[in-house]
């Protein structure tokens, strides 16, 4: 009999999955005679059971289409919602799905969260492989995620292009771009692109040593600046209110009561950074100069992926099936110094991958005079 492999993508959609599903697809079945079976809409199409079988035309043609041919959801299997309702654990659903279509193995493409719904398939005994894609490569155990250089091309693209707007307006711009906890797509773009000032979740900022870098700039007769900020980015200022009401919290609440009080905490600390029209109000109120803001948003998601997204999107959909083939589980398949190598899932799910401080990008952006607001 040969080896049944299932795949699904879930989170949000990125550029270069439809080509990591032609990889494991056109491996699968070439090089190991195995069928595939295809979950729509992610998790949710695993419980519901909504499955199609692909063959040699389904993978024909996807390689450069971006989004998913299979559709993906948020939906995770151990906290689906379906709707407003209250979430439930249907992990039973999705093992019960795994076992009609007497599946050897399941290939989950996705993001931090969807790490964790594959990490809870596996522990229900299901054999899982995962592979890394997000466009803000915010995924650990990964150098490069699927959809980031095809986001990061974008971006810097997208700054390129306001680079003539603000030196004919003599203007300050702001860029928004995605990141709500990792500032590699803002650092990366902001850097490609010659931003003047580059905001990051993981470099708490000072608004008004962003305003001064500015004016020095116009003193010198540079009369336009361009701000690249991750929507994560937060400034000195209000980070240490979110720590100062974590310490108290911790010390009045214990138990459930504490952990909902933090979760609260997160969702409006999320909240509070992503406000870059409220930054830009700010900088124009320091300055005296005139400012825009433009938010890429899912802008980043869309279109054609670059040829480096095809290329590793290849790379571990085959990987992923010669895993399938060798009887490796419980593993995400991510790029370490050039190479694919597995990481156990217990190890990387949910976890975040934050620009180090010391990075030789954020070195290489300051000694060129790239001002971080700190």
């Amino acid at each position: 009999m040969p080896i049944r492999l299932g795949i699904l993508t879930a989170g949000n959609d990125a550029p270069g999955l439809n080509a990591a599903i032609r990889a494991i697809g056109k491996t699968a079945q070439s090089a190991y005679g195995m069928s595939i079976t295809g979950f729509q809409d992610g998790f949710k199409g695993l419980v519901e059971n909504k499955a199609i079988q692909i063959k040699g035309p389904e993978l024909s043609g996807i390689l450069t289409l971006g989004g998913t041919i299979l559709g993906t959801s948020q939906e995770l299997p151990h906290q689906m919602t379906n709707g407003y309702q209250k979430p439930e654990n249907k992990i039973d659903s999705a093992v019960d799905t795994y076992k009609k279509h007497k599946l050897d193995a399941l290939v989950c493409l996705g993001g931090i969260e969807m790490q964790v719904g594959a990490l809870k398939l596996h522990e229900a005994g299901l054999n899982i492989i995962t592979l890394p894609k997000a466009i803000d490569n915010n995924v650990q155990g990964t150098d490069f995620t699927v959809g980031f250089d095809t986001a990061l091309s974008v971006s810097a693209e997208a700054i390129d292009r306001l680079h003539s707007t603000a030196h004919s307006h003599h203007r300050i711009i702001l860029v928004e771009i995605m990141g709500k906890k990792a500032g590699w797509l803002t650092l990366g773009a902001g850097i490609a692109g010659g931003a003047d000032v580059i905001l990051i979740p993981e470099i708490p900022y000072n608004i008004k040593n962003v305003a001064e870098a500015i004016k020095q700039r116009n003193d010198a007769g540079k009369r336009f600046s361009i701000v690249a900020v991750s929507e994560g980015a937060i400034t000195e200022e209000s980070l240490e209110f979110f720590k100062r009401n974590r310490r108290m919290n911790a010390q009045l609440r214990s138990g459930n009561k504490m952990e909902e009080v933090n979760s609260r905490l997160d969702k409006i600390e999320n909240q509070y950074a992503d406000n870059t029209n409220l930054l830009s109000h700010l900088l124009k109120n320091y300055t005296g100069l005139d400012t825009r803001t433009t938010i890429l948003g899912f802008l980043l998601r869309g279109g054609v992926p670059s040829a480096n997204d095809r290329m590793r999107a290849t790379q571990l959909g085959s990987s992923a099936a010669t895993a399938v083939k060798d009887g490796l589980f419980g593993v995400m398949l991510g790029f370490r110094d050039g190479e694919i190598k597995p990481v156990a899932l217990s190890d990387i799910a949910g976890k975040q991958n934050p620009v180090p401080l010391n990075h030789n990008w954020i070195e290489s952006a300051r000694q060129v005079g790239t001002c971080f607001g700190d």
